[in-house]
């Protein structure tokens, strides 16, 4: 880039950052719910600042460099802050290119010479394409790491474990039952036995919506590892098409006591407990 075109950027960087922030808060997609209009400024300033000294270098095209690792950190920084806050990748991506248009249009009210102007044009727009790119990558990174903690989450609470009665824990599982959820599954369960010391503990899987070798295989070494830790483990929730389908799969079962339903399982902890539940009669109320 030409002496005088990095020159004329560097003085008028307070017009191009007014000229870019114009841009973005004329976008209908602004989404001001989400960033205020001085923490937008901020952000902006910061990075015009950063990408200005950085242009002083006569090499602009290879971002392999570390001078390029001050603008790159803060528009990750900023991407990636964004994906956290529930942008969309179009408004992250409309904040990168309402400043190239921003420094566009000084080098057009700037450069009178036509050939002139396309050729550091051209060079600008080099620069802000390999910036976007760090911004989508980033902004994906940072999306992807939203999605894995909620993936977390929602495993976590989708895998309670219930303490139903005095020594007998219940775990209802509701969606399908893989791998890594098979280990949360175990994780929960054996931990909240050594907190409560149950000895007994239902697997519910009526809100399982089908059952294959792989589920079973599952199954079969959480019940396992129950053993283990000196529980007795009951799978409740044999609906009869899951119970056809263990058939026909050839899968063993017989080790493993199954009842149809979480009430039928209760019912069988309480007598393995020598525990009796009886209706009370109806106590008169007394009127005071």
């Amino acid at each position: 880039m030409s002496f005088n075109t990095l020159k004329l950027l560097q003085t008028q960087k307070k017009n191009i950052l007014e000229s870019w922030m114009k841009n973005q808060l004329s976008d209908d997609g602004l989404r001001e719910d989400l960033i205020s209009n001085e923490e937008l400024r901020g952000q902006s300033e910061e990075l015009i600042s950063a990408l200005v000294a950085n242009l002083a270098e006569d090499d602009l095209i290879d971002f392999n460099t570390d001078r390029w690792d001050p603008v790159i950190e803060i528009l990750g920084g900023i991407a990636i802050t964004r994906a956290r806050q529930g942008f969309s990748p179009r408004e992250t991506g409309r904040f990168v290119y309402s400043l190239k248009e921003a420094l566009l249009e000084v080098l057009q009210q700037e450069i009178q010479d036509s050939k002139q102007l396309f050729e550091e044009s051209l060079k600008i727009n080099k620069v802000m394409d390999n910036l976007s790119i760090v911004t989508f990558e980033t902004f994906i990174k940072g999306r992807e790491e939203v999605i894995l903690r909620q993936t977390d989450e929602i495993a976590e609470i989708s895998t309670p474990v219930i303490r139903v009665w005095d020594g007998i824990l219940a775990l209802p599982i509701i969606g399908t039952l893989d791998s890594s959820r098979t280990q949360i599954v175990m994780e929960n369960l054996l931990q909240e036995i050594v907190e409560t010391g149950s000895s007994i503990a239902i697997l519910d899987i009526s809100g399982v919506p089908a059952v294959d070798s792989l589920v079973a295989q599952h199954l079969i070494k959480t019940v396992s590892a129950t053993r283990l830790m000196g529980a007795e483990c009951i799978i409740s929730g044999i609906r009869p098409e899951i119970a056809q389908t263990v058939v026909h799969l050839g899968i063993d079962l017989s080790n493993i006591i199954t009842k149809a339903s979480l009430a039928s399982a209760l019912s069988y902890a309480f007598r393995v407990l020598r525990l009796e539940v009886r209706k009370s009669s109806a106590i008169s109320k007394t009127n005071l």
